[in-house]
């Protein structure tokens, strides 16, 4: 792994941290090999030394990739209800899409937890996330003009404002584009109005940071996911959007998968047939739409992560044996 040093230094402990965390139960981060590069970007500009930042773009290159490279690139946004979460949520994701050629990143943004901000400052920062991939598209040998967005819940409304609330921008005058060729959507928030997911979170802003309420025709296709037991994102709502888009001659596809409940779409949550389902659906929407080609090679791609993920599961294992002997002798 070798670190990009960019808006600030990141230390070597920090760097090891990024690697480290791609292993961690639970967030589907399967151990393949790919070349883990980290970024850092500037985000809201600081005001004083108490609000300088640094944010990470952990980004997933393909095998023999280099700076000469156009690589189509697609960015995720991790899920928290944009009160917390972490971008190793998307591990797993980038790392599959990078075996298939893509340039796969695993962005960071502020939440409330995190740096004690509102809502709209999490769309901002994601704004300025794809900013600095297309700034520095040579230096990451990306094609900008393929730049795909996603994520999962938050983070895929995170992903959706990105595209469809223009205003939530710290540098408007920066003529660098900021939106996205492409959606991939995890039970995302659509509605943000009267009534909606976290209204009362962004009232004085909702008509600017909801996607159901800023639709209007010439957005790049988007496909979405969603479990009809989501306790989060109703149905109807789904509805109302994919209507909306489609009115406006937009391209939206939505997946509804029966009896499942939010978050499903990770593997610790939906389970492997459901993940490699959502996987090869999105796979094919990124070849139909000219971000990748080929046939999708989830299912093999599966199996080998977790047969390598099997001795580090055994070692955890031993590890937690360890320490509850070591405890019951000092009982």
């Amino acid at each position: 792994m070798f670190v990009q040093r960019c808006h600030g230094a990141v230390s070597e402990a920090e760097a090891n941290t990024a690697e480290c965390d791609s292993n961690k139960e639970g967030n589907q981060s399967f151990n393949t090999s790919v070349t883990v590069r980290v970024c850092f970007i500037g985000g809201s500009r600081p005001k004083t030394n108490a609000d300088q930042h640094k944010l990470a773009l952990h980004a997933f290159f393909p095998k023999d990739h280099t700076a000469a490279d156009k690589r189509a690139t697609v960015v995720f946004f991790f899920g928290g209800g944009w009160m917390g979460g972490s971008p190793d949520q998307f591990y797993a994701m980038a790392k599959y899409f990078a075996s298939r050629g893509m340039v796969a990143i695993s962005a960071q943004y502020r939440t409330q937890r995190s740096h004690n901000v509102e809502p709209k400052v999490a769309v901002q920062d994601a704004r300025e996330a794809l900013r600095y991939i297309r700034q520095h598209a040579a230096e990451l040998g990306v094609d900008p003009t393929k730049l795909a967005v996603g994520g999962g819940s938050a983070g895929g409304h995170v992903a959706a404002a990105t595209l469809m609330c223009p205003k939530l921008d710290i540098s408007p005058d920066n003529a660098t584009n900021t939106l996205p060729n492409a959606l991939i959507l995890f039970n995302p928030v659509f509605d943000n109005g009267p009534g909606g997911y976290g209204h009362e979170r962004v009232t004085d802003y909702w008509q600017d940071i909801s996607p159901m309420h800023n639709i209007k025709s010439g957005f790049g296709p988007s496909i979405s996911f969603f479990g009809d037991s989501d306790k989060h994102v109703p149905i109807a709502t789904i509805k109302k959007f994919e209507e909306k888009m489609h009115s406006a001659g937009n391209i939206f596809e939505s997946h509804i998968y029966p009896g499942e409940e939010h978050g499903f779409f990770h593997i610790s949550k939906g389970g492997r047939k459901v993940f490699e389902d959502v996987m090869i659906k999105t796979d094919d929407f990124l070849v139909r739409h000219g971000f990748l080609s080929g046939s999708p090679q989830v299912k093999e791609w599966t199996a080998k992560s977790i047969e390598l993920l099997k001795p580090i599961e055994l070692l955890k294992k031993r590890r937690n044996e360890a320490k509850k002997e070591a405890k019951n002798k000092k009982q």
